[in-house]
């Protein structure tokens, strides 16, 4: 499980993808969200836009990140 230290209130599902070099461009980010490839705490999420918060679980491509505040 990799682990993202969230610096600010949230960050965009897509841009999250792209940062953590999972997606090779937000379009490509954007395709894997349309296709369903993406869950966000259990649940398949097709938001691109979803605002990821601390303690929300991120899994796609078999590649599982925890979003965690700057305090932990």
């Amino acid at each position: 499980m990799q682990e993202f230290q969230l610096k600010s209130d949230f960050i965009e599902l897509v841009k999250l993808l792209k940062l953590l070099g999972i997606s090779e461009t937000g379009g490509h980010a954007k395709i894997l969200v349309e296709e369903g490839e993406v869950f966000l705490n259990g649940n398949q999420e097709f938001r691109k836009r979803a605002k990821l918060r601390h303690g929300d679980t991120i899994k796609v491509l078999g590649e599982t990140i925890r979003i965690v505040s700057q305090k932990e």
